[in-house]
């Protein structure tokens, strides 16, 4: 099986998690896949291109340069799936062949979690709030500069969900397998 070193989209060098590169054959005929689990921060820059310029870097040392297409976004993970169509299959003899049926594609989620990717690249997203507070604070929080405000609230979120954690009498732990409560013996 081929292993991918590193991917250069449009030039810039892309952090990938985890990934996989394979020839699907359809009845329409052979295209080269090229699936990778990316950050949020990089599956939302890219996820609106039709065409992008591709450079895969595989570990034999061989390269590939492409224009590659955007496939349909997956669920789960933030992954890029990326296509081009093949008319020679003779260059990729040592790659895997997965047709339309199968069930061996590639697994490139396993072993990974969201939570890894966040600590990694953590995407920022703008929220607006609307708040009923005392008009002291309301004038207060008037005066603050927008990157102030985003310390604050930021800090006063995360200390909040310490204090939560700490006074609670109860883990809530969150897996596959859904919500699961274990008893900690600490009481407010």
């Amino acid at each position: 099986m081929v292993e991918i070193k590193s991917v250069k989209i449009d030039g810039e060098c892309i952090h990938m998690f985890n990934s996989a590169i394979y020839i699907f054959e359809s009845s329409s005929g052979f295209t080269l896949e090229l699936g990778m689990i990316v950050s949020e921060v990089v599956l939302k820059k890219y996820r609106n291109e039709e065409n992008l310029i591709i450079e895969i870097e595989l570990q034999d040392g061989r390269v590939i340069n492409s224009i590659m297409h955007l496939q349909g976004l997956s669920v789960g993970l933030p992954q890029l799936n990326l296509y081009c169509d093949l008319n020679d299959l003779e260059e990729y003899q040592d790659y895997q062949i997965v047709k339309e049926n199968d069930s061996s594609f590639p697994k490139i989620e396993e072993g990974i979690t969201l939570e890894e990717i966040r600590k990694y690249e953590m995407p920022i997203e703008k929220v607006k709030l609307k708040l009923n507070l005392p008009v002291d604070q309301s004038e207060w929080l008037a005066k603050q500069k927008k990157g102030e405000l985003d310390t604050i609230f930021k800090e006063a979120i995360y200390d909040y969900w310490r204090k939560q954690s700490t006074n609670s009498q109860f883990n809530c732990l969150v897996g596959q397998d859904g919500i699961s409560v274990e008893e900690t013996g600490k009481k407010d």
